[in-house]
């Protein structure tokens, strides 16, 4: 009797465990998705801006923009994918 009560404890708190766990994770993976979708609305932005190539060619301009570009290629590489350096 004993045996079946903690083994019916055992069972519900491990059922506990792994519905937190799979709550936490669904979650994670809606922000990563949001924040995808987001750092490829940078990407798409910064092309429409410089589509003429006129912020890169500016000294003071052009090396903030290419900080900007770096900096969302490698969050772009977070999600797994490289982006040209274009």
């Amino acid at each position: 009797m004993i045996v079946e009560i903690v083994l019916g404890t055992l069972l519900l708190v491990e059922s506990y465990v792994i519905w937190n766990l799979m709550k936490k994770t669904e979650t994670l993976e809606t922000w990563i998705e949001n924040f995808t979708e987001a750092i490829e609305y940078v990407q798409s932005e910064l092309k429409k801006i410089d589509a003429t190539g006129h912020f890169e060619s500016d000294d003071e301009v052009g090396a903030i923009f290419e900080q900007i570009k770096t900096t969302t290629n490698e969050l772009q590489q977070f999600k797994g994918e490289e982006l040209d350096a274009s």
